[in-house]
């Protein structure tokens, strides 16, 4: 198993805990899908919002406005990914404590697959209205 030597932290990684965490994201990620272009939206106000009292002069705020607005959607999109991250991580470790190893990535591929079938239908019942 390798390690991560960070001077006073050491820290054991292990591939099939970080694939099973992937999983679990990837699936609460795509089942709430709703709650994450939720979190998106509000990072990306949060940014402008942030970014605009760097500016003193109107003028050259809204010279760069365009650039910096995309700039701060495509950051709001990454950092998004982040609480779907730690909760999908907790549901993996919660699988594997309980059920063991192995179960944590069976399970998480699992999830996936229902997640993306259920986030298939839900866009197509909107479509559809």
């Amino acid at each position: 198993m390798p390690t991560l030597d960070l001077g006073l932290f050491v820290l054991d990684i292990d591939a099939t805990e970080i694939a099973g965490a992937g999983l679990w994201s990837l699936a609460l990620y795509l089942g709430f899908s709703p709650i994450g272009d939720w979190v998106t939206h509000q990072l990306n106000r949060w940014f402008n919002y942030a970014e605009r009292s760097l500016y003193t002069s109107e003028q050259e705020f809204e010279q760069t406005r365009p650039a910096r607005e995309a700039q701060n959607a495509f950051y709001a999109s990454l950092f998004s990914i982040f609480p779907f991250l730690v909760v999908g991580t907790l549901c993996s470790l919660g699988v594997e404590l309980s059920l063991g190893r192995s179960w944590a990535i069976s399970g998480g591929i699992l999830a996936c697959m229902g997640c993306g079938i259920y986030e298939l239908g839900r866009r197509d019942g909107q479509s559809s209205d």
